[in-house]
């Protein structure tokens, strides 16, 4: 209930419409669909797998959605041209090719109207020689070139469904959509097309055809759903994206195709096997006097990333939007926030692609953008996971091929604080050597922790590498997964090293299971006790692990109990109501959580003090929620709620967390002074 208001939805429209983008316009002949270009590759080598490794790049649409002085100085989106495209791919040519950069991407405004066959027409005033010869020039640099397009039939397309799709015969654009003209994506900008009518296909065809015989090397689909906001089978895209990805792949050209904007993660199937990236989350831009702000939305990507950095993959990877911090001024963010943001798109093998005006890079903006070892981290592939997200204070950590580690401390919150990583948590056995990345210098040795004070925003990027070669690296992440008065179920992340690995699960100290895999169940346990559970990697029969970072856990009496969030013994505080959810235990939930509005669980008992296992179903249909969770009137941590991107306010998620509670009845409050809070349903404890 209750979505927070979305700046990119509401306002990317309006730049549309006001570049009357979206009024029919009368059909013009577009370039040729086929020509000697159509099947060339940019180059004359041999082209290497689409999206092996994250791209590098350059994207125009910061520029054209900043109200930044003297950029859009004719109106909003005025500043995309074929000239200013030529302008950044000139200096990406000069400041940034050498660092791996190639791609320079033409964002959204390019277009105005469909030629006779349906198929976008390039803006003569913005672009009076197509696309084309931009895309000559950029080949010419030894770069590549990437073009936009919103999914779905764009209206001034349609022409009562009288137009004809190139080399479909017989086939209109009535066809091709649905006869009540369902709108689709996330502005309702298009029609729904049909991918049950084959001239549908053929239609998704005879455009790729004619990007590709422009020399499109990337396409950026935008839009799509279920994300973007949207849900429901009008806003389903997925086949859309199928017949995409098999009508670029039949142009013979490599071209990458990558789609957005804050896709579902309940589609991550799809998107994996159709596409070479996914947004993550809404537009990092901020709409404003310039291009980013910290708090709208770059700061907000700590969060929505969780849910997928198991899924991006060599071929396909987790986009978290233009990385723009090459020059202060008209980034909006501090020197602190820049190298904070470098620093995580990096560690998340985001694609490294600015929004920036190239030509007025400052000399901190070109160091943190072609920082060699930073782009080596970006490109080595395995998404960072935090240790915990219970505090603004958190640890990043990745493990690299060679038996280091890729740690990166944060400091989110408005202060200086410190930040400490202990080293069990990160995947280290003993002692380990320390580099400081961004600095380039190695600062010592250290055993158990590593840590340092951080300004507002601030982070540090750190290579950390086990002195002995001979010890395993530790399991980390151990958790509990399910919990009865007498077991356990535990999982963890497995460890890094080489080789063949046996685990073995101790209890107070004392082994009590082996196992060649990453979960256990823990029998015998004494109901309402305290238990310490360790798990210890032993590879090739001889390479051990130190012990992971031991979980505390006090199993309940007799059984887990479940705590309706609409129970009349809670009390509800604010706007926080209880409202109707066919699909949630009991059928309601209590939603309208967050500000000064909160919810109270008053009667939760536990038999002796200790740590439990709490299960927390909760619903979001947003991007991801944060709660503060307060137990017996003390704030004990945070709680990142993963949203479901796509609307959908009525299916429940769960989340396991680790809560402390004290013998007999306990309180716990839910709820978020600065921000909404998700729904929530109930919590097992």
């Amino acid at each position: 209930m209750g979505v927070k208001s979305r700046i990119a939805g509401v306002t990317v429209a309006a730049l549309l419409a006001s570049a009357a983008l979206i009024a029919p316009t009368t059909a013009r002949a577009a370039e040729p669909a086929v020509s000697a270009r159509q099947f060339a590759p940019a180059s004359d080598a041999a082209p290497a797998p689409i999206a092996a490794t994250p791209y590098l790049g350059w994207s125009s649409w910061s520029l054209q959605s900043t109200n930044y002085p003297g950029v859009n100085v004719d109106g909003p989106g005025s500043w995309i041209s074929a000239q200013h495209i030529m302008e950044q791919a000139d200096a990406m040519a000069a400041k940034l090719k050498s660092s791996g950069y190639e791609y320079v991407n033409i964002d959204a405004l390019w277009s105005n109207g469909a030629d006779q066959y349906g198929r976008p027409l390039a803006n003569v005033t913005r672009f009076p020689n197509g696309i084309a010869p931009v895309a000559d020039h950029v080949h010419g640099l030894g770069l590549k070139l990437g073009i936009y397009a919103v999914v779905g039939l764009e209206m001034d397309a349609y022409r009562n469904g009288t137009t004809p799709i190139y080399g479909a015969p017989g086939c209109t654009t009535k066809d091709i959509v649905y006869p009540d003209l369902r709108t689709t994506n996330g502005w309702d900008m298009s029609y729904k097309i049909d991918y049950s009518n084959p001239c549908s296909q053929q239609y998704a065809n005879s455009i790729a055809s004619l990007f590709a015989s422009w020399g499109v090397d990337f396409v950026k689909m935008d839009g799509v759903g279920p994300g973007s906001f949207k849900g429901g089978p009008n806003y389903d895209n997925t086949a859309d994206i199928k017949a995409w990805s098999g009508a670029l792949k039949a142009t013979g050209r490599p071209i990458q195709y990558v789609v957005s904007w804050a896709l579902s993660h309940r589609q991550a199937d799809v998107w994996k096997a159709n596409t070479n990236g996914w947004r993550i989350d809404t537009d990092v831009e901020c709409y404003c006097g310039t291009l980013v702000k910290w708090d709208q939305s770059v700061r907000q990507r700590w969060n929505d990333v969780v849910q997928w950095t198991g899924d991006a993959a060599p071929g396909h990877w987790n986009n978290l939007d233009a990385l723009d911090v090459g020059n202060g001024a008209m980034d909006g963010l501090t020197d602190a926030e820049r190298q904070s943001y470098a620093t995580f798109w990096a560690i998340e093998k985001a694609p490294l692609f600015s929004g920036d005006d190239l030509t007025k890079l400052d000399a901190y903006g070109l160091s943190l953008l072609t920082n060699r070892d930073v782009i080596a981290i970006d490109q080595a592939g395995v998404p960072a996971k935090p240790v915990s997200q219970k505090s603004l204070q958190q640890v990043w950590h990745t493990p690299n091929a060679d038996g280091s580690v890729t740690v990166a401390l944060f400091n989110l919150g408005d202060a200086p604080a410190r930040v400490t990583a202990t080293l069990s948590d990160v995947g280290i056995s003993g002692r380990a050597s320390v580099r400081d990345v961004w600095r380039g210098v190695d600062t010592g040795t250290v055993s158990d922790t590593v840590g340092a004070t951080l300004p507002a925003h601030g982070s540090q990027l750190l290579t950390i590498t086990p002195a002995k070669a001979k010890v395993a690296a530790t399991p980390t992440d151990v958790r509990a997964t399910a919990v009865t008065s007498t077991s356990v179920d535990l999982a963890w992340s497995p460890s890094t090293s080489a080789g063949s690995t046996e685990y073995r699960v101790s209890v107070n100290h004392r082994e009590v299971a082996r196992t060649t895999g990453t979960t256990a169940t823990v029998g015998g346990l004494t109901a309402g006790k305290p238990y310490e559970l360790t798990v210890t990697a032993v590879v090739d029969g001889s390479k051990q692990s130190g012990a992971s970072t031991p979980l505390s856990l006090t199993t309940p009496q007799a059984g887990r109990v479940l705590y309706e969030a609409e129970a009349p013994t809670n009390t509800l505080v604010g706007t926080a109501s209880i409202v109707d959810c066919a699909s949630c235990s009991g059928g309601k939930k209590v939603g309208n959580l967050g500000g000064d509005s909160s919810m109270t669980f008053t009667s939760v008992t536990a038999p002796a003090e200790g740590n439990y296992l709490m299960t927390i179903a909760y619903i979001d249909g947003d991007a991801s929620r944060q709660g503060t969770f307060t137990v017996n009137g003390i704030p004990q941590f945070g709680v990142n709620f993963s949203g479901s991107n796509d609307n959908d306010w009525g299916t429940p998620q769960a989340q396991n967390i680790m809560v402390h509670l004290k013998a007999g009845v306990n309180s716990i409050t839910i709820g978020q002074p600065n921000e909404s809070v998700s729904d929530i349903d109930s919590i097992t404890v």
